[in-house]
């Protein structure tokens, strides 16, 4: 059994938006057009509460955190005095190491220089640009908020304020996106010189706007072969310009990984705080409810119980799942001991079998020749990852045998 490491990380969820986008079934509260953190009364109270869990959560890092990660719904709804609060809350109770990488999802149309200027006054070194589109045709069928001009004024505001390292996010497989579109953005892309890209082929969520008018492979949405011809351009076209293909679906200049997400890809603890989060602490992985009234429920219950989660840790082959889901998106993999940590002799040759016939196709990787000295497993670039749920659901469903019988 791997020893519980402390957690260094953070995520903080901040559930508001102007509006819900077509393809989007992440917990939000939608608050209208014109309503942010300075004019939402919905917005302060839902910061007090935050803060009163963070308070409440029972300290398990050794060392002030690494990275914190306002996550969303939009941040950038948030007033500059609710980050300052919920950052000094942080701080306070669990410490932010000053060299800490504190990211930001921000996006464009629902912030000014003013309030740019203050996120980074406030401590905030990464800034997440949800741009996803860069035509305003696909920008409104999506329901989008901003528009083209929005992004392009966005943009030149980061480069006044010289940020060292921001990200912009993209969605290939929309509605009526063909492969010269996408090629198209992704040259304009490129030209805004971002640290890093975030590249998410679109999949369409139940309950959605577009689970109601699609189906997934029906025109207007993009083909399976279309969408797989997308990712493949991507790949070859953002690592000829310099962009290093790190994970599945982000590429990134030398020096400007996401450090926060590589936390959660290597499956290490985190804290989670806010609607609709999850926390990964000592080995516990816990979901908070999704409705505004149902968390402020849950924290009352959560200091009642003084900080003490009832969920039970994860069983050993339940971490072995999770390592292979996360850890085979990352170019690096997942090391040899790793694996080994977490297979007894049954399970290692299952997941062997599992395995072999992926190995002799080219998508996975054994680094150490045979596995017998294993020393890292990884997916190919861009065949391992462009089929990894092929991959991992073969896995799953070995070991799930195994439980089985």
């Amino acid at each position: 059994m791997p020893m519980i490491a402390s957690p260094a990380s953070a995520y903080v969820h901040i559930p508001f938006c102007r509006r819900r986008c077509f393809y989007c079934d992440f917990p939000i509260s939608v608050l209208g057009n014109q309503q942010r953190g300075e004019t939402s009364g919905t917005v302060e109270s839902y910061v007090d509460r935050l803060c009163e869990e963070i308070a409440a959560t029972p300290k398990l890092n050794e060392h002030p955190l690494q990275t914190v990660f306002f996550g969303g719904g939009t941040p950038s709804l948030l007033s500059v005095p609710q980050l300052k609060q919920i950052l000094a809350q942080l701080d306070q109770h669990l410490g932010i190491d000053p060299t800490a990488e504190i990211s930001m999802e921000m996006d464009p149309g629902t912030f000014d220089l003013e309030h740019l200027q203050g996120y980074l006054a406030a401590g905030i070194t990464r800034i997440s640009l949800g741009v996803q589109a860069l035509d305003d045709t696909t920008l409104e069928s999506c329901g989008r908020y901003h528009r083209v001009v929005d992004v392009y004024r966005a943009v030149d505001w980061l480069h006044q304020v010289a940020m060292p390292n921001w990200s912009l996010d993209l969605i290939s497989g929309l509605p009526y996106q063909t492969l010269t579109d996408w090629e198209i953005g992704l040259s304009k892309a490129v030209a805004l010189h971002p640290h890093h890209l975030s590249i998410y082929d679109l999949t369409v969520e139940p309950q959605t706007v577009f689970a109601k008018r699609y189906q997934p492979g029906d025109q207007p949405l993009p083909t399976d072969e279309q969408t797989a011809a997308m990712y493949q351009l991507a790949q070859a076209f953002l690592t000829a310009q310099g962009y290093e293909h790190y994970e599945v679906s982000n590429y990134a200049q030398p020096g400007h990984q996401c450090h926060h997400n590589l936390t959660y890809w290597r499956n290490q603890p985190y804290y989670g705080f806010g609607l609709g989060a999850t926390s990964y602490t000592q080995l516990q992985r816990v979901s908070r409810p999704r409705t505004l009234a149902t968390y402020g429920d849950w924290v009352n219950e959560f200091q009642a119980a003084e900080g003490i989660h009832s969920e039970p840790p994860t069983p050993t082959l339940e971490q072995l799942l999770d390592r292979l889901m996360l850890g085979l998106r990352l170019k690096e993999g997942i090391s040899g001991d790793e694996l080994r940590s977490l297979c007894d002799p049954t399970t290692w040759d299952t997941l062997r079998s599992a395995l072999n016939l992926h190995i002799a196709q080219g998508w996975v990787i054994l680094d150490g020749d045979t596995w017998d000295t294993l020393q890292r497993l990884s997916l190919s670039d861009p065949e391992g990852f462009l089929f990894s749920n092929v991959v991992l659901s073969d896995c799953f469903r070995a070991i799930d045998d195994l439980v089985d019988n």
